[in-house]
């Protein structure tokens, strides 16, 4: 990973959101289709040596994704992603839960909003990542789960995605 890259994540529990800005060593058009295509999701949005795997995606608004994160072992976690506003290659607003396989949201922990932004610098791409809670506890759920390290380590396959389409 290129370490001169923009990285920030920050975490205001006053306000219940976890930003999360990430530049990256490509086009807009690149970082976006990596987002918004199941195909490319799929090669970087788990932590390894987890792996993501789509049951169903439909990128549009009112469209949504549902997938599992799967463990080296089998063991299956569903999430759902329900998309809500779509700018291409500039934002989208999704609200993201956890769920059973059909996508019926999980009682374990309420969803939380996401708004990310793209935005070219120079040749390069910053991901802007709001993600809002409901409730401080759920914020706090969600880092003691290691979001944050997960998350961060999820960048770094996009890192090596995005270097294998140069």
């Amino acid at each position: 990973m290129n370490t001169n890259l923009l990285l920030n994540f920050t975490v205001d529990k006053e306000t219940k959101k976890i930003r999360v800005e990430r530049e990256f060593a490509a086009s807009v058009v690149k970082v976006w289709a990596a987002w918004t295509q199941k195909e490319l999701l799929e090669q970087w949005w788990a932590p390894k040596p987890w792996k993501a795997r789509t049951k169903e995606m439909d990128f549009r608004e009112g469209g949504h994704w549902l997938y599992a994160m799967v463990g080296p072992e089998g063991e299956e976690h569903w999430a759902r992603t329900e998309y809500k506003s779509i700018t291409t290659q500039k934002s989208y607003s999704a609200l993201d839960h956890f769920c059973d396989e059909n996508g019926t949201p999980s009682d374990f922990l309420p969803g939380s909003q996401w708004l990310l932004s793209f935005n070219e610098n120079n040749s390069n791409t910053i991901v802007d990542v709001l993600i809002t809670f409901n409730e401080l506890s759920d914020l706090e759920k969600h880092l003691e789960m290691g979001f944050k390290e997960g998350f961060l380590m999820a960048f770094e396959n996009l890192d090596e995605v995005l270097e294998s389409q140069q």
